[in-house]
């Protein structure tokens, strides 16, 4: 294929590819659901699972092999973006400032992984089977614990919205939680991969030595070269973010050289970029880069879709499907619920925040992309996993309206929030839980706010 059919064939699949997203994400919050539930499906409908089985081979003509990595590359670049911004808000001194956080992020984190270890060696001939083939060892155990620790933030600052949560109690701390448990989760993610390909301790302890020099040159060297240029005098935010996009890409392409992913270079370069004086990120240089990253985003719903076979699946796998989603659902409830009862929560507000810590979605299929690409689970697994992340994302909303209406909400429980800051699933929102107190409002601590994607 010629250097001009790649050219038309990869802009006749953007095309394709962003409308058939927007529309499935609008009919999605038509109903009820966040976007990203209609976003997906929209790439399950665009690859082999539905368009494929077209005849005349339409799914081949629209998306031949030869485009493919140009569209991979592109939705690796909409998550640097989208994760340079997950790190660039992120604050982790919420555990500090709120005794319920504490106890919810820990828990929230905890069984979750102790649930996703503990299904893999109760049944490892099935999860054996289902991953063709593939050794259940340790890399296999603790990626697993990790897919069902994860709580996606964006999706649940949208479902918090939606639900009439914004400001309440239960939403502040389910999404503080959800902050911090995100945060808990990468780097246990980064040592998976650390020792994915090569299980030898000494490739091990290397690949270990090299991301921690490397950490410490970002914190130590990087970011204060970055507080310097960021606040010289008279410097404009057309001149921000062309160093924010480079730092960013640099980072991702310097993880990803280490063996990891690009994902973990972009969190670590959002994390070090310098914030504000009150510590809130800066909206002039957050907004253009969740912009982008937004806009760019259906392409990487669209490869989390199109990786899902559904064909290829048999029907002894619902039972593993079956075992995955009960262990997900009841390890992040439970967590959330009993954990926030024992901060003296009410007992309808503490499910609540079980129920919304059970949110996953975008950041789900991060992490499933990551392991799907590192060879650690293979694409059966992966449509059961992809399948799990649907089904409980989508319980959400009714859940929460089955546990609590509008009028059941007391009074006291509202503080004044700040409606614009809600951030869809495009961009990521960390609270601002106000030290001393904890009925918090939930207003984003970026200035900025990013479209749907």
């Amino acid at each position: 294929m010629s250097t001009d059919s790649v050219i038309t064939h990869v802009v006749a699949a953007l095309a394709v590819v962003i409308a058939a997203s927007h529309a499935l994400g609008a009919a999605a919050r038509k109903l009820g659901q966040p976007a990203v539930i209609g976003q997906l499906f929209a790439g399950i409908a665009l690859g082999p699972s539905l368009l494929g089985l077209l005849p005349g081979g339409v799914y081949e003509s629209l998306f031949p092999k030869q485009i493919q990595p140009v569209l991979t590359a592109l939705a690796q670049v909409a998550l640097v973006f989208f994760l340079f911004a997950v790190g660039y808000e992120l604050d982790l001194r919420l555990l500090r400032q709120q005794s319920a956080v504490t106890a919810v992020s820990v828990s929230g984190f905890a069984l979750p992984m102790l649930m996703g270890a503990g299904i893999v060696l109760l049944f490892p001939g099935g999860f054996a089977s289902v991953n063709g083939g593939r050794p259940t060892d340790t890399t296999f155990v603790l990626y697993m614990a990790v897919a069902l620790s994860i709580t996606a933030v964006p999706v649940l600052a949208s479902i918090i919205k939606d639900q009439g949560l914004l400001g309440s109690r239960p939403g502040t701390i389910a999404m503080a939680s959800a902050g911090v448990i995100d945060a808990l989760s990468w780097p246990v993610l980064a040592v998976v991969l650390v020792g994915g390909e090569d299980g030898s301790v000494r490739t091990w302890a290397v690949k270990v030595a090299l991301l921690v020099l490397y950490v410490l040159a970002m914190l130590f060297a990087v970011r204060p070269l970055l507080a310097w240029w960021m606040r010289r005098p008279g410097l404009s935010a057309a001149h921000q973010v062309p160093v924010a996009v480079t730092v960013a890409l640099a980072s991702a392409w310097v993880t990803n050289a280490l063996g990891l992913h690009v994902i973990f270079g972009a969190l670590l370069a959002g994390a070090v970029m310098p914030r504000l004086p009150d510590g809130s990120p800066d909206g002039r240089l957050l907004r253009p880069l969740q912009d982008v990253g937004g806009l760019l985003l259906p392409v990487f719903f669209a490869i989390s879709g199109m990786a899902v076979v559904l064909g290829g699946l048999y029907a002894s796998d619902l039972l593993i499907l079956a075992v995955i989603c009960v262990a997900a659902v009841v390890s992040k409830v439970a967590a959330g619920s009993l954990s926030a009862r024992g901060t003296r929560q009410p007992w309808r507000d503490s499910l609540l925040i079980g129920v919304l810590l059970n949110t996953r979605g975008l950041t789900e299929l991060i992490v499933l992309n990551v392991g799907l690409q590192a060879g650690i689970i293979g694409p059966r697994l992966y449509a059961l996993l992809v399948v799990m992340a649907l089904l409980t994302t989508a319980a959400t909303g009714p859940l929460i309206r089955l546990l609590r209406r509008p009028a059941d909400l007391p009074p006291d429980l509202h503080t004044e929030a700040r409606p614009t800051d809600a951030r869809p699933e495009g961009g990521a929102l960390v609270p601002d839980v106000r030290p001393g107190t904890d009925t918090a409002p939930l207003p984003s601590t970026g200035a900025g706010t990013a479209p749907s994607p």
